[in-house]
């Protein structure tokens, strides 16, 4: 059973810093691209940022573009989103995801970040 877990979230002043971590298992995803999505209250699901396997390729949302950077560690089959300077606007639920034939087919459960003013 493939499972990705994310871990990190939680209460943070507006200014604030949070790493979110992605840890899978169940297979290896070391080949595949992976990517953070999150979904604000009463809104559709949105991506974040998005990192290849070869870890140089990353891409990122304007809305935390120069805030956020998305890294991953194949030896430990993990993604992480380091979110610095945090927004209220940032408040979302965060998932991440794994990619397999350029869809993304395997989701977390999600982890909660609140940013308070």
């Amino acid at each position: 059973q493939v499972l990705l877990v994310e871990s990190g979230g939680g209460l943070v002043q507006a200014g604030g810093s949070l790493r979110l971590s992605c840890a899978a298992s169940g297979r290896t995803f070391s080949r595949n691209p992976m990517g953070w999505f999150r979904q604000l209250p009463g809104k559709e699901r949105e991506f974040v940022a998005d990192i290849g396997w070869s870890v140089t390729t990353t891409t990122y949302a304007d809305s935390v573009k120069g805030r956020f950077t998305i890294s991953r560690d194949n030896a430990k089959n993990t993604v992480y989103l380091q979110m610095n300077n945090l927004k209220p606007e940032d408040t979302a639920v965060y998932y991440c995801a794994a990619a397999e034939a350029a869809k993304y087919r395997y989701w977390g459960q999600g982890t909660q970040v609140t940013v308070s003013t």
